[in-house]
């Protein structure tokens, strides 16, 4: 397994991996504070900033139903690359995670994509789901935030929707907050935010390959 850049130093401990395994188990979702390297923080998002106006429209639905929708989410995206070094970084981190998750729950990650979002003032994504049961290979979601010096009057909450008890929880966006939730499980929506605000979504997914179709796709 390739390592980390030498100016970033992994805070995914095993202690750390132990809790997001058992919490991810009991309840389905956990958040962490402080989660990855300040540096890299840092880093992925000033690479967000400066790059953002070659962010696209985001859309809903994959493949031949995609489409753009923006009565539903107005945020734009750009899909991450392992060729820059802050993004490398991350989705090595995020390597760590999947091996852990399927080494402690048996989870069969195949692999994973993310791209960075930008919802600029006014922005929002109105309540959804990741993944349908038994329709998509999407399994785990990762929600990684990037802006520092976030105030709840900026608004741009995620709500996660708990099936079970049916109390939304709201995640401020501050900067190095990790959101991990199972996809098909936990309705969730971005509040409307009122100045710009930066994140990392990403999906680890199954290999559901058959002799008729190749699945994930690339």
């Amino acid at each position: 397994m390739s390592t980390l850049p030498t100016q970033y130093s992994s805070t995914l401990t095993e202690e750390t991996l132990d809790l997001v395994a058992n919490t991810i188990s009991q309840q389905g979702y956990i958040v962490l504070t402080d989660a990855l390297p300040p540096g890299l923080v840092s880093s992925l998002l000033a690479k967000a900033v400066t790059h953002a106006t070659h962010f696209k429209p985001a859309g809903i639905g994959r493949n031949q139903q995609h489409q753009l929708n923006n009565t539903i989410r107005t945020d734009r995206i750009c899909w991450l690359s392992a060729s820059n070094n802050a993004e490398s970084a991350y989705l090595l981190e995020m390597e760590a995670l999947r091996i852990a998750m399927n080494k402690r729950l048996f989870m069969g990650l195949f692999d994973y994509e993310a791209h960075f979002a930008h919802y600029p003032c006014d922005a929002f994504y109105k309540k959804h789901v990741d993944a349908f049961k038994g329709l998509t290979n999407r399994v785990l979601t990762t929600v990684f935030y990037l802006n520092s010096n976030w105030d709840k009057k900026d608004g741009g909450d995620l709500v996660i929707y708990d099936t079970n008890t049916g109390a939304p929880l709201h995640v401020n966006p501050k900067a190095g907050i990790l959101v991990i939730f199972l996809s098909d499980e936990f309705p969730h929506e971005v509040k409307k935010v009122y100045k710009d605000r930066y994140s990392i979504a990403g999906w680890f997914r199954v290999n559901s390959s058959s002799l008729t179709k190749v699945d994930p796709e690339y």
